[in-house]
């Protein structure tokens, strides 16, 4: 292992603003709102506030499956919210999640408003609220809700671990690369294991599980985050590759990774969402502008 310069921890810890990297300007070791901003209201009954990282692709995906399902309630407004400039931080969305990460949701169809925040709980909401994507059977409920927490418990390893230290840390550092490496490929392990034997994480039933899991472990498999499929060599986990594969053929889903998105190909990008037509809007653009064949 390589030498890295000894490190002996204070008896207390201080906070130096500048010593994070790439996100050392919105990670601070307190809550609460930094400045007042309402959010805005649209008009249909859920108003997300969100981004496409893997946490908001969850979210974006599940209603546009309720929508393709025919659930017209389960419409909704996508509001960007911009992470490295601190909107996350804002009153009016602080007051939505207490917790100033995306997404944050908030159901209008209730009295009063329901605020949801922790996009687990946003699946399982919608999931009860339209009785869709998570079985009823005692066991087979169980066992979705098992891959749900599974998911919710693992990403941070994956994202805060294997992600900070190996795409984001300002210094490289062997230990903790290697460290949650091995976990990373644990985990997709577990995946794979489960996935020889199931089409989707709880059988033949696409469900919420499926759902959380895919954004976070389908997007690494792919080289789509962090740019580590080579180093993890995911192509080995071939019940996974095939698994994100077939989700990501699903019209919904394609639809749920564009809204709120603000990187990749224009035509991949839908910065708001307040209107099944926005799609076809984008659509039409990449028609009318051509579409890389010329």
């Amino acid at each position: 292992m390589t030498d890295a310069p000894e490190y002996t921890p204070p008896k207390i810890w201080t906070w130096e603003a500048d010593n994070g990297g790439r996100f050392a300007s919105i990670n601070r070791p307190v809550a609460g709102p930094t400045h007042e901003k309402d959010l805005p209201v649209g008009k249909h009954p859920y108003q997300l506030y969100s981004l496409a990282t893997p946490n908001g692709v969850k979210v974006t995906v599940m209603l546009e499956e309720l929508l393709a399902l025919g659930h017209k309630g389960a419409e909704y407004d996508a509001w960007m919210i911009n992470i490295m400039e601190g909107d996350q931080f804002g009153s009016g969305f602080v007051d939505v999640n207490p917790n100033s990460k995306i997404p944050a949701l908030m159901d209008h169809s209730t009295t009063p408003p329901t605020r949801i925040f922790e996009s687990g709980a946003m699946l399982l909401y919608l999931a009860e609220t339209f009785g869709e994507f998570l079985p009823t059977e005692p066991a087979k409920r169980t066992e979705c809700l098992s891959w749900l927490f599974w998911q919710m418990g693992s990403a941070p390893y994956l994202g805060g671990g294997f992600g900070h230290f190996y795409a984001y840390a300002p210094v490289k550092i062997q230990y903790c690369i290697d460290r949650f490496a091995m976990e990373v490929k644990r985990q997709l392990d577990v995946l794979n294991r489960h996935l020889a034997d199931n089409t989707y994480m709880c059988g033949d039933e696409y469900t919420i599980a499926d759902m959380a899991i895919w954004p976070w472990y389908g997007a690494v498999v792919k080289g789509l985050v962090y740019d580590a499929a080579e180093f993890l060599q995911t192509h080995e986990y071939t019940h996974v590759v095939r698994w994100t594969d077939a989700i990501a053929e699903r019209p919904a889903v394609k639809r749920g990774r564009m809204v709120n998105r603000a990187w990749g190909e224009p035509e991949s990008q839908l910065l708001e969402r307040h209107d099944a037509n926005d799609f076809e809007t984008k659509t039409q653009d990449k028609v009318d502008h051509g579409d890389g064949d010329d």
